[in-house]
């Protein structure tokens, strides 16, 4: 599967979204090395603090089906905004840790805007598991 693609897959996922309070759907998509695609999209709660944003919904659905971090090979995320879509805070400390640092990660929105990064660029002073110790 090609960068495109993955884009067009995050862009589907938005139809996913529940998003009646904010109204800002977002898809997401992660791709593994073995061509599987997990999808994710926000989900809102009226207690905000209780929502899950796209992209750790995609993570988290590729873990619970047994992949890890050395399986995947790119992440897509797309919203309808006027530049591509960024991760919020929670979303990058959470790729800086589930999500290969050098892999791609292609922000887009839809109108076909593409900015591609990697977890790195996102977070370059991540907190980590070293941390912990």
């Amino acid at each position: 599967m090609n960068k495109e693609e993955l884009i067009l897959k995050a862009k589907g996922a938005r139809n996913l979204s529940y998003s009646p309070y904010s109204h800002f759907a977002v898809g997401a998509a992660v791709l593994t090395k073995d061509g599987k695609v997990f999808l994710g999209a926000n989900i809102e709660n009226s207690s905000y603090p209780l929502c899950m944003c796209a992209e750790r919904n995609a993570l988290y659905n590729a873990y619970l089906n047994g992949y890890k971090k050395e399986d995947l090979l790119a992440l897509a995320l797309c919203a309808a905004t006027d530049e591509p879509c960024s991760p919020c805070g929670a979303c990058r400390q959470v790729i800086s840790e589930l999500f290969p640092s050098d892999a791609p990660i292609y922000m887009s929105n839809v109108k076909g805007d593409v900015k591609e990064t990697n977890a790195v660029e996102l977070l370059p002073f991540a907190f980590s598991p070293e941390d912990l110790k």
